[in-house]
C-alpha cells in the first residue's frame, strides 16, 4: 500500500527523471552562476533528494532573493497569497527561457 499522505505523495512521474537521463547529475547543473534578480523556473530532479521543493512549486517560476553555496532562495507567486519565499537546491532550478516572465514575477522588495 502506497502513503497517501506526505510531501512526495502522487510524484510519481513529476520527480521521475526522462528515458536514458537517469543516473549522475550533469555537472554542468552545478556550474550555472545564478545572481539575485535571475528569473528561474522549479522542476524538481528526483534522483536529489536534498533541497527538493514541494510538488505545488514544480512548473512555477520565481525570482532570485538569496544565493548560498549549494541552495537559492527563490520568491514565488502564489494564488491564495501574494508570494511565498522557497528554499531551494541548484539541481532542481534552471534559467527560464520565458519572455513573459518579466511581467509574471513582481520585482524583490530592498530588504
Amino acid at each position: 500500500m502506497t502513503n497517501t499522505k506526505g510531501k512526495r505523495q502522487g510524484t510519481r512521474y513529476m520527480f521521475s527523471r526522462p528515458f536514458r537521463k537517469d543516473g549522475v547529475v550533469p555537472l554542468a547543473t552545478y556550474m550555472r552562476i545564478y545572481r539575485k534578480g535571475d528569473i528561474v523556473d522549479i522542476k524538481g530532479m528526483g534522483t536529489v533528494q536534498k533541497g527538493i521543493p514541494h510538488k505545488c512549486y514544480h512548473g512555477k517560476t520565481g525570482r532570485v532573493y538569496s544565493v548560498t553555496q549549494h541552495a537559492v532562495g527563490i520568491i514565488v507567486n502564489k494564488q491564495e497569497q501574494d508570494s511565498c519565499q522557497e528554499n531551494v537546491h541548484i539541481e532542481h532550478i534552471k534559467h527560464s527561457k520565458s519572455f513573459h516572465t518579466e511581467k509574471v514575477i513582481k520585482p524583490v522588495r530592498k530588504q
